[in-house]
């Protein structure tokens, strides 16, 4: 943006630059569209979070419905799913960050399939937070 000024001489002036107005509206409008974005990203993250953890949920309880079907027995802990074959690894929660969390809830000794050595019977997320999308206990799901 050039502005031709005519000094004394007579030889014009060039001015480079932008305004202090031009500048301010700029920011106004960067700020309006970043208060828009923001949440939509935060929300859009916690979404796939949520997805995260259902996946992972559904596949450990796959893999626990196999185990004890395989072995006639539930498996006593995550890591004797991974040293059987069943997991390569312990899926993270999503939510908490971490492969230690897991609650595991483990089956009576009255309904198991081996009554002298109860197993794992299902598996839920460690975080106690609620999600703001439905309102529900991560570690209901």
């Amino acid at each position: 943006m050039e502005r031709h000024i005519r000094n004394g001489s007579g030889w014009p002036r060039v001015r480079r630059g932008f305004t202090l107005i031009e500048i301010m509206i700029v920011m106004a409008i960067v700020s309006v569209l970043l208060s828009i974005a923001v949440p939509m990203y935060q929300k859009a993250i916690l979404r796939t979070k949520e997805s995260l953890l259902k996946s992972n949920l559904f596949t450990l309880r796959t893999v626990i419905d196999e185990y004890t079907y395989d072995k006639q027995k539930g498996p006593q802990t995550l890591d004797e799913l991974v040293s059987a074959g069943y997991l390569r690894q312990i899926p993270m929660d999503p939510i908490t960050g971490a492969t230690n969390t897991w609650k595991i809830i483990m089956e009576d000794a009255t309904t198991s399939v081996n009554q002298t050595e109860p197993g794992i019977f299902d598996v839920r997320s460690g975080s106690d937070k609620t999600s703001p999308l439905d309102g529900t206990v991560y570690s209901d799901w």
